[in-house]
C-alpha cells in the first residue's frame, strides 16, 4: 500500500493535518450555542430555547413608520412605554384588558419605524395604541401603519406546523442519505446536518438574549433551507471522495478524502459565495421584514460550507478506520 501511495502525488489541500484545530473550533462553536439555548431557556422571560416570536405566542404586532423627512427627531424606547402606560385603551365585552405594562419596543432604521410587540388587542384598541402614541411619535406617513394580531391558540398551531415540517425534513433527509450511502456517510451527513442547524440556533438564541430578536416563522423556513443546503454541500464532497477511492485506490484514505477536498474546494467556495451575494443584498436593503431571515441563511450557509470541508472530510477517515 505504501509503495503505491508513492505512485500517487500528494493533495495540495491537507486540510486533514488541521483536523483537531478544525474540531476545536466547531466544538467551541458548538459549547457557545448549547450554553446559548441553556440561558434562553432558563430566562424567565422566555422559557423556550429561542425567544419566540408573535407567530407563535399570539398576540399583536404595530408597527409605525414616522413621517420624519430627511432626519427623524430623538426618540428612545423608554419614552414610547412610558406613553403605552399612559393610554386607556377602550374595553371589550366579557374580555378582560390587555395590559400593556411588558410592550415590547423596537426602534428600527433610527428611530424612522416603530415595532411594538403587545397583547392581543381588538381593531379599536389597536387605533386607540397608534392614537395615543401621536404626541411621541409625530406625524406618521400617510398608510404607515400596520397592525398584525394572531391569536394564541393559531400561534400554538404554527409552532406545532414548523416543528413538524422540520421533524419531518429531516427523517427524509436521514432516510435517503442512509440508502444512497452506507452507516458511516449517513452518519457524517446528518451531523454535519445538526451541527450547522445548532450553531445557527445558537446565534439567534444570544441575539434573543442580548438584543431580543425573536424566532417566528419565517426562523423555520431558514432552518428548512439551511437543512437542505447542508446535506447538499456533504453529499458533493462525499461523491468526490467515493470516486477518489476508485481511482486512487493506492493512497490511504486520509490523502483519498483530502484529495476529494482539494477537488472540489475551489467548486464549495464559489457556490457559497454565489450564495451569500443575494442573502449580503437583502440584509442590506431587503428590509426590516427579511433581514433576520437573510441573516439565519447567510449564517448557515456559512457554516454549512465549513462543516462539509472541516467536519466530514476529516472524520470520515478516522471513523472509517474504526
Amino acid at each position: 500500500m505504501n509503495l503505491l501511495a508513492g505512485l500517487y502525488p500528494l493533495p495540495r489541500f491537507r486540510v486533514s493535518r488541521h483536523r483537531r484545530v478544525l474540531w476545536a473550533m466547531s466544538s467551541a462553536a458548538i459549547l457557545l450555542s448549547l450554553i446559548g439555548i441553556a440561558i434562553s431557556w432558563s430566562a424567565p422571560s422566555i422559557r423556550a430555547p429561542l425567544r419566540p416570536g408573535l407567530d407563535f405566542t399570539g398576540g399583536t404586532q404595530i408597527q409605525i413608520q414616522r413621517d420624519c423627512g430627511d432626519r427623524c427627531g430623538q426618540l428612545r424606547s423608554n419614552q414610547v412605554r412610558d406613553s403605552l402606560n399612559q393610554i386607556d385603551l377602550p374595553t371589550e365585552p366579557d374580555t378582560p384588558e390587555p395590559s400593556l405594562a411588558a410592550a415590547g419596543v423596537q426602534l428600527l432604521d433610527g428611530g424612522a419605524s416603530v415595532l411594538l410587540r403587545l397583547p392581543a388587542l381588538s381593531a379599536a384598541q389597536g387605533q386607540a395604541v397608534v392614537e395615543g402614541l401621536a404626541p411621541v411619535l409625530g406625524a406618521v406617513q400617510p398608510g404607515g401603519v400596520s397592525i398584525d394580531t394572531i391569536g394564541p391558540i393559531l400561534g400554538t398551531r404554527l409552532l406545532r406546523s414548523s416543528l413538524l415540517s422540520l421533524a419531518v425534513s429531516l427523517v427524509g433527509i436521514a432516510l435517503y442519505i442512509s440508502l444512497r450511502y452506507d452507516r458511516i456517510y449517513a452518519f457524517l451527513a446528518l451531523l454535519c446536518l445538526g451541527h450547522d442547524v445548532l450553531i445557527t440556533c445558537g446565534v439567534f438564541a444570544w441575539l434573543g438574549l442580548l438584543a431580543g430578536v425573536e424566532a417566528n416563522s419565517l426562523f423555520a423556513v431558514a432552518l428548512l433551507t439551511i437543512a437542505g443546503y447542508s446535506v447538499n454541500d456533504t453529499v458533493v464532497i462525499f461523491d468526490r471522495i467515493r470516486e477518489k477511492r476508485r481511482l486512487l485506490e493506492g493512497m490511504n484514505l486520509t490523502d483519498q478524502a483530502d484529495e476529494a477536498v482539494t477537488a472540489t474546494f475551489t467548486r464549495s467556495v464559489y457556490t457559497s459565495l454565489t450564495t451569500l451575494l443575494p442573502l449580503v443584498a437583502l440584509i442590506l436593503f431587503g428590509g426590516s421584514t427579511l433581514f433576520w431571515l437573510a441573516v439565519a441563511l447567510t449564517i448557515g450557509i456559512a457554516v454549512g460550507a465549513w462543516s462539509s470541508i472541516g467536519v466530514a472530510s476529516t472524520l470520515l477517515p478516522v471513523l472509517s478506520r474504526r
